[in-house]
């Protein structure tokens, strides 16, 4: 009989060293599984950022060219504008010299008056 129930413990370990290898294999499928979905969604995750990083490309150009375009716009103008503001300066001259010119007339006017009302009068 101890043959008997050798034979059956050994028979019973082996089931049992096979469940437990079937377990062992079922984790590791998981754990396989896992691993695989894992690396999906870091496939997903890194096309996003890909894809992102292509449309800030694309948006740094843009900006980029905007930018030159303006810079040019700006060299254009800068000259006109020092002209309009050569033209301000000379118009502020212009009116102070015909603002003396305007008073020195007004008062020459004035003593003619005065002198043809004196010469009227007799009082020369």
């Amino acid at each position: 009989m101890a043959a008997i129930e050798t034979a059956a413990a050994v028979h019973r370990q082996l089931g049992e060293l096979a469940a437990g290898m079937r377990a062992l294999q079922d984790t590791m499928r998981r754990i396989e599984e896992g691993a695989d979905r894992a690396e999906d969604r870091a496939t997903e995750s890194r096309a996003t950022v890909h894809r992102r990083m292509d449309e800030l490309v694309g948006r740094v150009g843009l900006l980029e060219s905007s930018t030159a375009a303006v810079v040019a716009d700006v060299v254009e103008m800068k000259p006109v504008t020092e002209e309009v503001r050569r033209w301000k300066l000379m118009g502020i001259g212009a009116l102070g010299v015909t603002g003396i010119a305007a008073t020195a007339l007004g008062v020459s006017f004035a003593e003619a008056i005065r002198r043809v009302g004196f010469a009227l009068l007799g009082r020369i």
